[in-house]
């Protein structure tokens, strides 16, 4: 995959009307290679891990986006991780700046991982594969998760795929 890139998900497929619908073909065991990517970095309040205020936070950095022509809608990504109990970290992949928000870059190897499971199997699921990760002679640095779906298209689709997203160095 050409530095930078993620696989293209079809904004057209959409018959919820939010979110489009998720095909895992193309984004499992692939290699993605970014070198100073574009995100917006947003973070969001949580209660025990649980988000508090993800709608507001998402609709303002879309917004914003869209606003500044920053938005690739063929190629949408958000990693977010987990900062503590009461906070997460999330990261919109950016075509160029957006104003009133702060702007960070990433570099690196990342493997992924698609899983189809609740939400709440996230943690399991990225320990799951950073062994495999392990078996394989690497070790994740970092481990994000892309959540494909709000859960309520996640209920329609019949699937809650989650990527995780690992920045990988040789173990």
């Amino acid at each position: 995959m050409e530095t930078n890139s993620t696989p293209a998900i079809d904004p057209a497929d959409n018959p919820t009307g939010c979110c489009p619908r998720f095909n895992p073909e193309g984004w499992d065991e692939q290699l993605l290679h970014f070198d100073n990517k574009l995100f917006v970095r947003a973070t969001t309040r949580s209660e025990n891990h649980v988000p508090l205020d993800m709608t507001e936070v998402f609709g303002r950095v879309y917004d914003g986006m869209a606003e500044d022509g920053a938005l690739d809608e063929k190629h949408p990504l958000v990693l977010s991780r987990d900062l503590s109990a009461d906070q997460t970290e999330h990261l919109f992949a950016a075509t160029g700046p957006v104003k009133g928000e702060e702007m960070v870059r990433l570099s690196g190897d990342f493997r992924t991982r698609v899983f189809d499971a609740p939400y709440e199997e996230a943690p399991a699921r990225l320990a799951d594969f950073a062994k495999e990760l392990e078996a394989q002679g690497a070790a994740a640095d970092e481990s994000y998760v892309f959540y494909t779906t709000c859960p309520q298209c996640a209920e329609s689709f019949g699937h809650n795929y989650m990527v995780a997203v690992d920045r990988v160095h040789a173990a």
